[in-house]
């Protein structure tokens, strides 16, 4: 492991001179098992580097909530755009028509529908939008552990919605994303390799166990604001976990509605498969397969796993069903 001093960790190219200043009570290490995505780490977490924890630390500061505003949050390769999709078309459905060929979603990317507090409002300083000019209800997402969400979030009561996915298949898509991503000329992240940074709890904005336990407590503890979802269940049952979503950020479909069809046209609009064959998303890799990584990990990887995350989440009431 490489450590890191406050006076030598590079920065971002297209950082503004005024940058937010760097925690002062801690001596941040560098992580490199994955290779091509150096993680750092911050008050226990992983943020991948450079760049990403200036936005974390920046949206602390300065991001104000509103109690109607709505966050999808996660951890990285877990269903989070086929999400975004499904609460923007949800909570607009009144004034976007689903057949308007200019519809948001089919000419913009989920991500920037549904943008990142981290990673895309607050990653420049100042921030890169308006937010304060946006009506309500207002939608952002974030991969940042709860305990590490800027405090007005929980302050104001907003709604937090929460998607977790099976860490096997998160972690085959984080490879898999990660492979996509690198240098033409470098050789790819071994399987191996990312398996094993995986159970060390060094992935982005991880441990996973760790960051998927803290929002379940607060599911438990605070269910009307804080819903926590199965990138699984709503695979299986997109209907019923959309009805669910609907329903708990304040916009419920009606009995007309139902019967009109209008739930069946946001998941057909917001189909995974829809949403892959469009141009705007074809500039990352989305894996929304359900056990795609039986194809990939052997059955040492998948005892290692299961076993390291079954003992990291005892005693919590969150499982996988491993």
């Amino acid at each position: 492991m490489v450590v890191l001093t406050r006076t030598n960790i590079p920065t971002t190219e297209n950082q503004e001179e005024e940058e937010e200043p760097q925690q002062q009570d801690e001596e941040p290490s560098l992580d490199e098992g994955l290779l091509y995505m150096p993680l750092i780490n911050h008050q226990g977490f992983w943020f991948p580097h450079p760049g990403f924890l200036q936005g974390v630390t920046a949206a602390q500061r300065h991001f104000i909530a509103r109690s109607t505003d709505v966050i999808v949050a996660s951890a990285p390769k877990s269903g989070t755009v086929w999400l975004k999709a499904l609460l923007f078309a949800t909570v607009n459905r009144k004034r976007l028509s689903f057949s308007d060929e200019d519809h948001p979603l089919l000419s913009l990317n989920p991500h920037d529908c549904v943008p990142f507090l981290d990673s895309q409002v607050y990653s420049k300083t100042p921030p890169s939008r308006d937010i304060e000019a946006l009506p309500s209800p207002r939608l952002f997402a974030t991969h940042v552990p709860y305990p590490l969400l800027p405090i007005s979030i929980p302050e104001s009561g907003c709604k937090i919605v929460y998607l977790s996915r099976d860490p096997k298949d998160s972690l085959v898509s984080l490879w898999n994303f990660i492979n996509a991503a690198k240098p033409e000329t470098s050789e790819p992240l071994p399987l191996d390799r990312a398996v094993e940074s995986f159970v060390r709890g060094a992935t982005p904005y991880g441990p996973f166990w760790d960051q998927a336990m803290g929002y379940y407590k607060e599911s438990l503890e605070s269910p009307k604001r804080v819903l926590f979802m199965r990138y699984e269940e709503l695979h299986n049952d997109p209907f019923g976990e959309l009805k669910r979503l609907a329903e708990f950020v304040g916009c419920p479909f009606t009995e007309e509605e139902e019967r009109g069809g209008v739930v069946g046209e946001i998941v057909e609009m917001c189909g995974f498969e829809r949403l892959v064959g469009l141009e705007v998303n074809k500039r990352g890799k989305m894996e929304g397969r359900v056990g795609d990584w039986e194809n990939y990990l052997t059955e040492e990887m998948v005892e290692l796993v299961e076993r390291v995350v079954e003992e990291r989440l005892r005693g919590s009431g969150l499982s996988f069903g491993m």
